[in-house]
């Protein structure tokens, strides 16, 4: 029987036959011992380390991501001085996504698929490659690479009897949108939701290198960002300027038929949905400025779920977390890295939208001012 040890202050506890699968994000290594099986660890600590004691082998192929908190687990190196670690793996591109496992209401009364991994065992789930997400893996035709990292997306599906209550939207498509970074943009991920079937039509995904930044400031940036969960290959690998981001961004629009560059330039039936006025009302211009280039006249409005969360269930909400809490809902893959917040949004947007809410624009910036701003809802979240 596999026992599980972890550290708190200088106390050791253990627990015997925990059912979890679990992994360190500082130092990458992952227990793939078949003797803990995969569900969600709940011990309540904020700093837990920890190492299957068994007598299958450690696996350190990977790093792993803490799925249920906000604080990454970190080793206790003294634990596994006795395990031998196996030879090292190119360093990783992925972030491991969170096995299936509903709660009962979800199960009873949503019909919400949260399988993370469409298509995988409920048993085994697979690190998603983030080369992949941007359309820039070049191991598809590698059998080791596709046997060790998934390259399909979180399936986010809803069952047709949740379309029961939903009501006409505004628009036809919510393009739900979650920046990462505080000084620069250094990640850009769009998740494209159908407002008629809540259904994901597509995503974006880019990392995004900053303008004005010392290489060694940079470096430090990312590591601080990324490094704990072992992002820092595939993002220097990948990452390019924000200008060339949003050329990108709108070739994708583009492809869509939601966005003309000959025309109006504004989004054609489809809305940004953001948690927080904080994305398009003042990161993209201020990085616009940074970068050097106009706003794009695309991102003059949007949709605040936390307004829109507020006042279709009366009750208020700091952010994602307090949302998928209030809706009794799991928290998926990683917290602050750009593309699962984003999905993690899109499930509130489509529990919301299956209740029965409208999301109307919540904010606009007035016609020919491009910093100003025009908040459309008298409640609303300051």
């Amino acid at each position: 029987m596999a026992l599980l040890f972890w550290k708190r202050a200088s106390a050791m506890y253990s627990v015997q036959s925990a059912n979890a699968s679990v992994g360190c994000q500082k130092t990458g290594f992952y227990s793939s011992c078949s003797s803990i099986m995969q569900g969600q660890l709940r011990l309540g600590f904020k700093e837990i380390s920890i190492i299957c004691c068994c007598t299958f082998k450690l696996s350190c192929s990977y790093p792993t991501t803490r799925l249920f908190s906000t604080s990454p687990f970190s080793l206790d190196k003294s634990l596994i001085n006795s395990v031998s670690a196996p030879e090292k793996s190119p360093p990783s591109t992925t972030l491991f996504s969170s096995p299936p496992v509903k709660t009962s209401s979800e199960e009873s009364e949503e019909g919400e698929s949260d399988a993370y991994e469409s298509g995988q065992s409920s048993k085994w789930w697979k690190p998603m490659c983030l080369y992949h997400t941007q359309g820039l893996c070049t191991y598809m035709d590698n059998p080791e690479h596709l046997e060790k990292f998934s390259h399909t997306y979180p399936a986010l599906s809803v069952s047709p009897r949740t379309l029961k209550k939903a009501r006409q939207q505004p628009f036809k498509y919510f393009l739900v949108l979650d920046l990462e970074g505080m000084v620069e943009i250094l990640e850009f991920p769009i998740v494209m939701l159908n407002s008629e079937t809540l259904e994901v039509v597509d995503r974006f995904h880019r990392f995004v290198k900053p303008a004005k930044m010392s290489e060694k400031k940079l470096g430090d940036y990312i590591k601080g960002k990324y490094g704990r969960w072992g992002l820092e290959r595939v993002w220097h690998d990948t990452a390019i300027p924000f200008t060339e981001t949003l050329k990108l961004f709108e070739a994708w629009l583009e492809s869509h038929n939601i966005w003309d560059s000959k025309g109006s330039n504004k989004l054609k039936d489809a809305a940004f949905v953001t948690c927080g006025n904080w994305d398009v009302k003042t990161k993209i211009p201020q990085q616009c400025v940074t970068s050097g280039i106009p706003l794009p006249p695309y991102f003059m409005e949007w949709i605040n779920l936390k307004d829109v969360y507020l006042n279709f269930y009366r009750r208020k909400a700091s952010g994602m977390l307090a949302m998928l809490k209030g809706l009794d809902m799991r928290m998926l893959g990683t917290h602050h890295v750009g593309l699962d917040d984003a999905h993690n949004i899109a499930r509130v947007l489509q529990r919301i939208l299956s209740h029965g809410a409208t999301a109307k624009i919540t904010a606009r910036r007035p016609q020919g001012n491009a910093l100003g701003v025009q908040f459309l809802y008298k409640n609303r979240i300051r």
